[in-house]
C-alpha cells in the first residue's frame, strides 16, 4: 500500500488524482490533503477518503470545516504552516504537489526537506527556485517526478536512454483558444473567451496561461531544471491536437515521443505508481480516426509571453521568479476584468525591466523577489493604456 499526500486536493489535478486513487483502493490510500479555501469540497473529500490530517490555507475556511465535520479522526490544520505540516507527514510515501501559483513553493520544499518523494504538477516551485529546489532534493535523496503532461512525456521518452545523447527536447503546445485569431482581435478578448480551452479542462489561471502561451514559457523554465537541460536545447512547437505530449530528439536523429488522449489521469497515474503503470483502460487511441497531426512554429509577436520566459532564463537568477509573480498578478487582474488581455505580457515585461539583480542563495531570497515583483506589477497595472474589459 502506497500512502499519498495531495497538496491542492480540491483543484483540477487534485480531484483527478483522487479519482485515480479511488479506482485502486488496494494499492493507494490518502493520508493527507491540503487546499486553499474550498471547505465544502474538502469536507466531501474527508468523508470519502478519511485522511489522517488535512489543511486549508484560509483560517476562516478551516474553522467552518471544523464546525461542520463533527466527530472525525481527521485532524484539521490551517495556514501556511498547516500546509507544510501536511506536506511533510512521515507516513506519506509520495506528495502530489498541485497548489496553483507561488503558494506551492514552501509546502513543496517542506516535503523535499522531510525526505518525501514528490510528484510535481505545479510549475511555479521549479520556475521560482529551480536550482535551489534541485539542490535540496539532492541533499535529501528525493526524486522529483513530473506530472505535467509535457514533462511526463519527456520523462517517459528519456527512460532507458542516456542524457548525454539528448540533442534537444521539444515541448508541444495546443496554442490555446486564440491561436487562429488575428492579432488585432486579441485586444478585445474577454476572460470568458480565454477560459474556453479547446482540448483540456483546467483551472482558470492555468487556462489563461495557455491562452497567452505563458503556460509553455513556464514549462520551458521547469524543464530546464527538472531535466538539467540548457535552455538552447529546449524548443516549443504548436500541436493543435494535443495527442503528442512532447518529444525528445537524440544525437543520432532518433525522435521519441509520448502520445495519448488529453487526460491528466495518465501522467498522474504514472507518477503515483512509477515504474509500474496502472490499468486505467481509457479508450484506444485511434490514429486512423485522428487522421493527421499538425504542427506550427510559435508566434512571438502574437504571443510574447513565451519569449519572456526564455529572456528570464537568460538573465539574472531572480528573473524567473519575477516573471512568475508578475504573471500571477496580471492574470488575476485580467480575470477580474481590471486589465485587458494584451496588458498581461506588458505588465510582465515592465516588471522584469524594473528588476535589479540580487543573489539568490536561499528560499527566503526567492520569496523576497516574489513579493517585490507582486508589488511592482500591481503598480505597473495602474498605467495600463488598454481599457479594462
Amino acid at each position: 500500500m502506497k500512502n499519498i499526500v495531495i497538496l491542492g486536493s480540491t483543484g483540477s489535478i487534485g480531484t483527478s488524482t483522487l479519482d485515480v486513487i479511488s479506482r485502486f483502493p488496494d494499492e493507494l490510500q490518502v493520508v493527507g490533503l491540503a487546499a486553499g479555501s474550498n471547505d465544502q469540497a474538502m469536507e466531501d473529500q474527508i468523508r470519502t477518503f478519511k485522511p489522517e490530517v488535512v489543511a486549508l490555507s484560509c483560517q476562516d475556511a478551516a474553522n467552518r470545516l471544523r464546525s461542520r465535520i463533527g466527530s472525525t479522526s481527521t485532524e484539521i490544520l490551517d495556514g501556511e504552516q498547516g500546509l507544510c505540516t501536511v506536506a511533510s507527514l512521515s507516513k506519506g510515501d509520495l506528495v502530489i504537489s498541485s497548489i496553483v501559483g507561488g503558494a506551492g513553493l514552501k509546502p513543496t520544499l517542506s516535503a523535499i526537506q522531510s525526505g518525501r518523494q514528490v510528484a510535481l504538477a505545479n510549475k511555479e516551485p521549479m520556475v521560482m527556485a529551480g536550482r535551489l529546489m534541485q539542490q535540496e532534493a539532492l541533499k535529501h535523496g528525493v526524486k522529483i517526478f513530473p506530472i505535467d503532461s509535457e514533462h511526463s512525456a519527456i520523462f517517459q521518452s528519456m527512460e532507458g536512454h542516456r542524457k548525454v545523447d539528448i540533442r534537444r527536447i521539444v515541448l508541444t503546445a495546443s496554442g490555446g483558444p486564440f491561436w487562429d485569431w488575428p492579432i488585432h482581435d486579441l485586444g478585445h478578448v474577454t476572460p470568458e473567451q480565454a477560459l474556453q480551452h479547446p482540448n483540456w479542462k483546467m483551472g482558470a489561471k492555468i487556462t489563461t496561461d495557455s491562452a497567452t502561451l505563458m503556460n509553455k514559457g513556464l514549462e520551458v523554465i521547469e524543464a530546464r531544471w527538472l531535466f538539467d537541460i540548457p535552455p538552447d536545447q529546449i524548443t516549443v512547437v504548436i500541436h493543435r491536437e494535443s495527442i503528442i505530449h512532447s518529444l525528445v530528439e537524440y544525437c543520432d536523429g532518433s525522435v521519441i515521443a509520448q502520445l495519448g488522449h488529453p487526460d491528466m489521469r495518465t501522467p498522474i497515474s504514472y507518477a503515483l505508481k512509477y515504474p509500474e503503470r496502472l490499468p486505467l483502460n481509457p479508450p484506444l487511441l485511434d490514429l486512423g480516426k485522428i487522421g493527421k497531426f499538425t504542427f506550427y512554429p510559435t508566434d512571438s509577436e502574437k504571443f510574447p509571453c513565451l519569449q519572456l520566459a526564455y529572456d528570464a532564463l537568460a538573465g539574472a537568477d531572480g528573473l524567473p521568479a519575477t516573471l512568475n509573480a508578475a504573471n500571477e498578478v496580471a492574470v488575476q487582474a485580467f480575470l477580474n476584468h481590471q486589465i485587458a488581455f494584451l496588458d498581461i505580457p506588458r505588465v510582465i515585461q515592465e516588471t522584469m525591466n524594473a528588476y535589479s539583480a540580487t543573489p539568490l542563495s536561499s528560499i527566503e531570497d526567492v520569496l523576497e523577489v516574489d513579493q517585490w515583483a507582486r508589488r511592482t506589477a500591481t503598480e505597473m497595472m495602474k498605467t495600463c493604456s488598454s481599457a479594462p474589459i
